[in-house]
């Protein structure tokens, strides 16, 4: 599911649900730079944090 993971794609991360959503800015190579709402541009190592994939952005803000 990682790899799907692509520029301009909104995501959260599970235990940081303070953080808000994120856009993903780059995946490259299991590392994902997402810019979050509350908590700026982060760096994920996907292989240590699923990232969750949101596709309905109303649905998300709600």
């Amino acid at each position: 599911m990682i790899s799907l993971l692509e520029p301009g794609m909104f995501v959260r991360h599970p235990s940081q649900p303070d953080w808000g959503l994120g856009q993903v800015q780059s995946n490259i190579g299991g590392k994902v730079t997402a810019n979050f709402e509350h908590a700026g541009k982060r760096v994920i190592d996907t292989q240590v944090i699923e990232l969750i994939p949101v596709f309905d952005i109303d649905d998300a803000e709600a």
